[in-house]
């Protein structure tokens, strides 16, 4: 320990070993930042001349209706969707999920096909402890998803042992990005 404190409670070998097991539980208890914003946009739209994004503010039917889509409350009524295009065509559309999984953070993005259904699924941050995380291929199974999909954990969607939290949160996640796709985009089509 650094401290005159930690010298004071332990003898200096005790100290030592103590201080190295605690900075061992801090790293790795630590979540990681895997992608910037910029990173995540250029990996979900590699072919595109232009990100577009779009900020909502949404009604209170808007949010009602999302809400019921998504089988779940919103946090906020302001959304932040990215549109990817390539001569003026879209390539596809992306939303960003902060949420806590536990008590810490996490940030994924979804990448929607401009039909409406999962490309991709990105985790940009996970501030929880990285034994929390759930697999890429377990992320995998969202592809292709869409708002018809029941999205339910222990149903369509695999559990993760040891991480039921996360895999709750991130589907939530899911549907919610699939439920703004359907209120805010498919009906201004």
């Amino acid at each position: 320990m650094n401290s005159t404190w930690g010298l004071v409670l332990f003898s200096r070998p005790a100290g030592v070993v103590v201080s190295l097991l605690a900075a061992f539980v801090a790293v790795n208890a630590q979540g990681k930042v895997f992608f910037s914003q910029s990173e995540a946009l250029e990996l979900a739209f590699p072919e595109a001349e232009e990100v577009r994004s779009n900020t909502f503010v949404l009604d209170d039917d808007q949010a009602a209706r999302i809400e019921s889509l998504a089988k779940c409350k919103l946090d906020s009524k302001l959304v932040k969707i990215y549109t990817g295009l390539r001569e003026g065509k879209v390539l596809g559309y992306a939303l960003i999920d902060v949420h806590n999984v536990r008590t810490q953070p996490e940030a994924f993005m979804v990448v929607l096909s401009p039909a409406g259904e999962v490309r991709s699924l990105r985790v940009l941050a996970f501030h929880e402890p990285l034994e929390y995380k759930p697999t890429d291929r377990w992320y995998g199974q969202f592809n292709h998803r869409s708002i018809d999909a029941p999205l339910r954990v222990g149903g369509d969607i695999h559990g993760v042992v040891g991480a039921t939290l996360s895999a709750h949160a991130t589907t939530r996640g899911v549907r919610r990005a699939l439920a703004y796709y359907k209120v805010l985009i498919q009906s201004e089509n």
